[in-house]
């Protein structure tokens, strides 16, 4: 299909998306492309109708994809098409006859308190270089909420132990300032000290690392947080994200603003930070059903 590639290059270049979000969008208008081509014989994004979009969209539900994958294919089609009529490449919108299909509310998954206690108080991680590294990997997760490309990216420099606070590129390029407990930044510095005592190569800027000085990998990380949660809860998706949800509802359940967790997370606006309060709610609701003689 014409100007998906002038698209993606917009995205990259001028909106200043990642590289991950782009290969998202590529992927999903890769897919619609070829089910246009095959079904109508269309390239052309001007002589594609609401019609043709209804029956891909059918296409997808019929074939296992979610309400919640669906739409968000939907959007990137939607971003396609507002960047074709501001360039002057189409003259109307298909989309606009389109509506979104329901998605039921899935509230985020979260690693209950007296878990994540367990783990960093009593799960033995060893004092080598890995074990440290590993621990303050789960620790920084679990004490700031950042995201897992954002904590791959800390360099040493980014911490400013004397203001007690890390400096995170988040999403977009966007930074932020997010702080930090003294303890926390003790268990940094010692960190930070073996490393430089057992790594063979010792001057990498970047925080966390392999046993040859080198920059983790996403998976690398997302491994290790796996193999550490399986030691301590059942549930079914054991990532990153997880203990960022947990980071968030903990804080919200000890009485944190919500315009404060939003700045530390990075949200862009409040409504992505409150699906927090129905995990809040939950819980409330749960200790009133079992505590209240007739609830």
């Amino acid at each position: 299909m014409q100007h998906i590639e002038r698209f993606l290059n917009y995205l990259l270049y001028e909106k200043r998306f990642s590289k991950h979000t782009q290969i998202s969008y590529k992927t999903d208008l890769v897919q619609f492309e070829h089910f246009i081509s095959d079904n109508f014989n269309c390239s052309d994004p001007a002589g594609i109708n609401y019609k043709m979009i209804r029956n891909w969209i059918a296409y997808l539900m019929n074939n296992g994809n979610s309400s919640r994958s669906v739409n968000r294919k939907i959007s990137s089609l939607k971003s396609f098409y507002k960047f074709l009529l501001k360039e002057g490449f189409v003259y109307q919108n298909p989309l606009d006859k389109i509506v979104n299909p329901k998605v039921s509310k899935r509230l985020p998954v979260f690693i209950e308190e007296n878990q994540m206690d367990i783990l960093l108080d009593e799960v033995e991680f060893g004092d080598d270089f890995k074990g440290l590294r590993n621990k303050l990997i789960i620790e920084m997760f679990y004490f700031t909420g950042i995201r897992l490309n954002e904590l791959i990216n800390i360099q040493t420099n980014d911490i400013d132990f004397y203001n007690l606070s890390i400096k995170v590129l988040g999403k977009r390029n966007k930074e932020r300032i997010v702080p930090i407990g003294k303890e926390f930044s003790e268990h940094i510095q010692f960190y930070i000290e073996i490393k430089k005592k057992k790594l063979v190569v010792s001057n990498t800027d970047y925080l966390f690392t392999g046993e040859k000085g080198t920059k983790l990998y996403p998976k690398a990380v997302y491994r290790i947080i796996n193999s550490y949660l399986r030691l301590v809860s059942s549930i079914e998706k054991k990532s990153p994200h997880v203990i960022r949800h947990t980071f968030a509802t903990l804080m919200l359940n000890h009485g944190a603003d919500l315009n404060a967790i939003k700045e530390i997370l990075g949200h862009a606006n409040l409504a992505a930070t409150q699906v927090y309060t129905h995990n809040t709610f939950e819980k409330l609701n749960r200790i009133y059903k079992q505590a209240h003689p007739r609830a």
